[in-house]
């Protein structure tokens, strides 16, 4: 990709994040790396009575608009925009509608979503960080799972560093994105590569799972098992690596921005992220 993916704010500070930069990346349907006895450091199946919240021992909500990527939501508190769908799965939805008369960077917000976070209540260093989830379509919606340095109130972004996981922009339903963001690779600098399902499958059509296998110096993508790249120090053209310390997890749904545009005629509300499991294993 090379168009420009500029900022997203963050509960605890304001951070950047950019589009994919072109990079060598693994056959797409490689098999990912063999693995060990593994222990389960962090677990949700979203398990409980439809319409009630998330856990609060593990996640939390962040509130408020993004001026920074342009983006059109208000994320809102409470189970306004996530909630369990009761057959073990949270659901965060993205509407066109504005109950709470939020102000947005633009005037009155046109849309609420929900942005949720692990900070401060869980972070990893390592192992495997995956989730299974179907997501939402549509031109200028934009769902995210990824992770920040657990440090960036203290050193800022991008020297945090920034994980993405998997990333999708409604006009391309076929194709996700994962990236890595830190010093002198942020911005549209950021590195990173798609995968894109076979036949013209859309994403929206099914649950997949996205993964990322996180070692010391070394990080693997992979959607369903299939390996789609592994960054290293080498691919940093002599940048600081910043991915050997504690980091937490994020999930959201945008609407707009920047790299996804705006939505249009086209699109329906709601749309949903239907999560059914985020899992962080490490290995034994």
């Amino acid at each position: 990709m090379n168009s420009p993916r500029p900022l997203r704010s963050c509960l605890l500070t304001t951070l950047s994040v950019g589009l994919l930069a072109a990079a060598a990346v693994a056959p797409a349907h490689a098999e990912r790396p063999a693995e060990t006895a593994a222990a389960v450091t962090f677990s949700d199946t979203f398990d409980g009575p439809a319409g009630s919240g998330v856990d609060g021992a593990k996640w939390q909500l962040e509130t408020g608009d993004n001026v920074n990527n342009h983006e059109r939501q208000y994320y809102t508190p409470g189970t306004d925009n996530a909630k369990l769908d009761g057959q073990g799965n949270l659901v965060i939805e993205a509407r066109r509608e504005n109950p709470g008369n939020y102000q947005c960077w633009y005037g009155s917000c046109e849309y609420t979503s929900a942005r949720l976070n692990t900070s401060g209540k869980f972070t990893a260093t390592y192992g495997r960080v995956e989730a299974r989830m179907k997501i939402p379509r549509g031109q200028g919606i934009w769902p995210a799972f990824w992770m920040l340095g657990q440090d960036i109130g203290q050193v800022g972004w991008p020297n945090s560093g920034e994980i993405d996981i998997m990333e999708n922009v409604g006009f391309e339903p076929s194709t996700v994105h994962g990236t890595i963001h830190g010093p002198g690779y942020s911005g549209s600098g950021g590195i990173g590569a798609g995968y894109t399902l076979p036949n013209g499958e859309a994403f929206a059509d099914a649950f997949h799972t996205f993964a990322v296998d996180w070692a010391p110096d070394r990080i693997t993508w992979s959607v369903d098992g299939n390996v789609y790249q592994t960054r290293t120090p080498a691919d940093l053209n002599g940048n600081q690596w910043v991915f050997d310390k504690p980091f937490f997890l994020i999930l959201n749904l945008a609407v707009g921005g920047y790299w996804p545009g705006d939505p249009d005629g086209s699109t329906t509300f709601p749309q949903q992220l239907v999560v059914d499991e985020v899992k962080v294993t490490t290995s034994g």
